[in-house]
């Protein structure tokens, strides 16, 4: 999927976050984007899933202009062809392992078990679909939002500082893991990051600044 940002800017009240920001993301593309504590990296990446608001500028995901859209069919559309990967993970406790990576299917209507299964192997996670989220490692957890992120087959991946919360060696192996997924599955991944090391793992480098974006 392609991806096209420009001129975008976003603001609270009268307190500018960012602006100016122009860049485009190719298909299969892994862009990371760094930047300092505070510039607004997280809330780029809101925008760009269409899930914050900005200010000035434009999103255009696949040849659709999310600023036309209603909240409705912004929804509908990143259902269908986007992943988010949260620092936090937001696995809903109640669920068991399979349930939660299962839950984008619930909500296209295309529950698809043997799907669950297959993303489930594929992360390293293969017999541990009947866990709670309590019963897993950080490392374990963040594997299975990478899974719920792309059960449903995404062209866009958004990944929020997803090895922020883990060790070196298990942070190294988290990146592994979402950089073959996504080129396994043709998707782009867009990776908001403090870590040079995972970085340096992308084709592209871009640097988020309050008065816009750089290489």
């Amino acid at each position: 999927m392609s991806l096209e940002v420009t001129g975008l800017a976003k603001q609270y009240g009268d307190t500018p976050v960012f602006a100016n920001v122009t860049f485009t993301v190719a298909p299969a593309e892994f862009v990371a984007i760094v930047g300092e504590s505070g510039v607004g990296k997280s809330t780029l990446l809101n925008c760009l899933a269409g899930l914050d608001s900005w200010s000035a500028g434009t999103v255009v995901l696949d040849g659709t202009d999310l600023g036309r859209l209603s909240d409705e069919q912004t929804a509908l559309l990143r259902r269908g062809k986007v992943g988010f990967v949260f620092q936090a993970f937001h696995v809903l406790p109640h669920l068991d392992v399979a349930q939660n990576v299962a839950l984008p299917l619930l909500l296209l209507g295309q529950p698809d078990a043997a799907r669950v299964a297959q993303v489930l192997d594929a992360v390293g996670l293969a017999g541990l679909g009947d866990r709670l989220p309590q019963q897993l490692s950080g490392g374990q957890l963040q594997r299975v939002a990478i899974a719920r992120a792309l059960v449903h087959r995404p062209r866009l991946l958004l990944a929020d500082e997803p090895t922020g919360n883990l060790d070196p060696a298990t942070a190294a192996r988290v990146m592994d893991l979402l950089i073959h997924q996504t080129r396994l599955e043709g998707a782009s991944l867009v990776l908001v990051t403090h870590s040079e090391a995972a970085a340096a793992r992308a084709d592209r480098v871009l640097h988020l600044a309050a008065d816009g974006i750089r290489p």
